[in-house]
């Protein structure tokens, strides 16, 4: 897989944005077959500074959705809480 099928978006959000400041993590959205060597290869590879020490990943289940009277379920993802090593960073702004 490339770099830009793996690593598909950043997740931005208040919880991640938690994650960034106090423990120098980074959540990403990520290709669902892709794992945690892949992930952590990706990122320093898109990021040239930044070195990896620890990737989780969890797989975000699905939820109902109602759009008028059809019942439907949102998409199935993966997303991936990168750790930094101390000295790395990336900003997203």
């Amino acid at each position: 897989m490339d770099t830009f099928e793996i690593i598909k978006e950043p997740v931005i959000s208040e919880k991640a944005t938690d994650l960034n400041e106090k423990l120098n993590q980074v959540v990403f959205k990520v290709d669902r077959r892709a794992n945690k060597f892949q992930i952590k290869a990706a990122i320093e590879k898109l990021y040239p500074k930044v070195k990896v020490s620890a990737v989780r990943t969890i797989n975000m289940p699905w939820k109902k959705k109602r759009v008028r009277m059809q019942l439907g379920r949102t998409v199935l993802w993966k997303k991936a809480v990168v750790k930094l090593k101390e000295g790395s960073k990336i900003d997203f702004q």
